[in-house]
């Protein structure tokens, strides 16, 4: 199996399966100087670790990252920094049930991906899917901790604004909220609404999907490159990477369909600053496929999550129609724990043209120009 690596200079690539000893990731190209222990990374996975409510997987997960190698001593510090050189994480696996998977292993679940790995590779992992498990994306939010020290002054977050049918006041949002309740919802009536919601959802053995919004804050200018890549092209890419993800949006998304030209221009003046001001921000601080200094805004759908209790049908490995019922532990609403794993993408992909940025240019042109 190919292509487990992403990103051109800051490069990450992922190893593990769901029910296997581990799983990791090597982050390479990152520069060298960064201070980094454990305790940087550990908070982020903690955010996305399963089993934290009764309203995710109850599989219990510690998700302690190690850093195996990519760090050193600071001889005028002492702290840790980084070299330059791959930096190895490492994440044990320390409470797989295997057999809640064996009454099935010949059955192809609805909605995972068993199939198409069988067309593909003549076998699959049954154990809870594999390689195509969310149980990988843990190493993904740990190199999203690595990502945002890279730009200085970014700061990434992302929130649930929506479960199923339900959507949030957008009037509402606290972002101090989304830390508040098992949903990651920046809005404490709505998050309240959820709870009841997928309690229900939950009882009745089946799922529902979400939509994650994710901002990103102090993203400089110039970042992204024009046609083959653009900074909004590889957002999306790296988004529509994680699993169940089914659609991806950025600023007013499918939303500017229904603007007029009007409306959806971001209109520009002077600010104080002596820098260009937005009046609005449909683009989602992306034009041309270049940041313009505005906060990045990406929003993506997440799929209800395919293990359900309700029997459905469908075919064996050998060709046969049956049905199938999926026992064991599984999230109700995937959602909830793709908002860590959608903040580290996009750290992931600015850290990357970031460094690209500096790389081919430099110091940026000044502003604004003479005449």
């Amino acid at each position: 199996m190919s292509f487990n690596t992403f990103g051109h200079l800051f490069r990450v690539t992922t190893f593990g399966e769901s029910h296997g000893p581990a799983i990791g990731c090597v982050v390479d190209g990152c520069p060298p100087g960064i201070p980094l222990t454990e305790a940087d990374i550990q908070p982020w996975l903690d955010k996305r670790r399963p089993g934290q409510s009764r309203f995710t997987t109850q599989r219990q997960e510690p998700d302690t990252v190690k850093i195996l190698s990519g760090v050193f001593a600071d001889a005028d510090t002492g702290g840790q920094v980084t070299t330059g050189t791959p930096i190895a994480l490492l994440i044990e696996n320390v409470d797989q049930r295997s057999k809640d998977y064996s009454a099935i292993k010949d059955i192809y679940r609805p909605g995972h991906a068993g199939y198409t790995y069988d067309v593909k590779y003549g076998l699959q992992d049954y154990r809870g899917g594999g390689r195509a498990s969310a149980r990988e994306t843990a190493t993904r939010v740990a190199a999203g901790a690595i990502a945002r020290k890279i730009v200085p002054g970014l700061s990434v977050r992302g929130a649930l604004i929506q479960m199923g049918s339900r959507t949030i006041d957008r009037a509402a949002w606290d972002w101090a909220e989304v830390e508040r309740n098992p949903f990651f919802c920046p809005d404490a009536k709505a998050a309240a609404g959820f709870a009841d919601y997928l309690d229900g959802v939950r009882k009745k053995g089946s799922s529902v999907g979400a939509v994650i919004e994710v901002i990103a804050d102090g993203v400089p200018p110039g970042l992204g490159a024009p046609i083959y890549s653009k900074l909004d092209g590889d957002l999306a890419g790296a988004i529509m990477g994680i699993n169940a993800v089914k659609g991806v949006e950025i600023g007013a998304g499918f939303g500017a369909a229904s603007l007029s030209g009007e409306d959806n221009a971001d209109e520009m003046r002077m600010g104080n600053d002596a820098k260009p001001r937005f009046l609005s921000n449909h683009a989602g601080g992306i034009l041309g496929g270049i940041s313009t200094g505005q906060p990045v805004v990406v929003r993506f759908a997440v799929k209800p999550t395919s293990s359900i209790l309700t029997p459905r049908k469908t075919v064996d490995r050998y060709g046969n129609e049956t049905e199938v019922s999926t026992k064991g532990r599984h999230d109700p609403c995937v959602g909830l724990r793709a908002v860590p794993i959608g903040e580290a993408m996009v750290a992931c992909v600015i850290a990357d043209h970031y460094l690209r940025h500096r790389g081919q240019v430099g110091e940026p042109p000044a502003w604004p120009f003479k005449k």
